[in-house]
């Protein structure tokens, strides 16, 4: 009930909140948008994000329906990472976000 009442006028954002849960969330949906990566390239390109917060995050994500996790069985074993169809849906909401933060980068308050 306490989470009905601090969620009020906003219930939606904060399912979004949850579903992306982790902060590296937005930036490793944004990188899988340009095609699947293996966990080393994600790392490489995502280099100010730790291991550990990146399998996380991507723990997450494939939790909630926004990333597909395909094992290669090969030696040693591949895991490539992939959007699904509900992760690149959000690619629109990630691009109104930076359109947003570019409008107003240089406005100081």
């Amino acid at each position: 009930m306490e989470k009905e009442k601090d969620a009020e006028g906003y219930p939606s954002i904060c399912e979004v909140i949850e579903i992306l849960g982790a902060k590296w969330s937005f930036l490793i949906i944004a990188e899988l948008n340009k095609g699947p990566r293996r966990f080393q390239q994600l790392q490489r390109d995502l280099s100010v994000v730790r291991t550990q917060s990146l399998t996380n995050a991507l723990r997450q994500l494939e939790k909630n329906g926004l990333v597909h996790r395909e094992v290669f069985p090969t030696v040693p074993v591949t895991v490539e990472y992939s959007l699904t169809e509900k992760g690149a849906d959000f690619q629109s909401a990630l691009k109104e976000m930076e359109n947003w933060a570019k409008r107003w980068r240089s406005v100081q308050t």
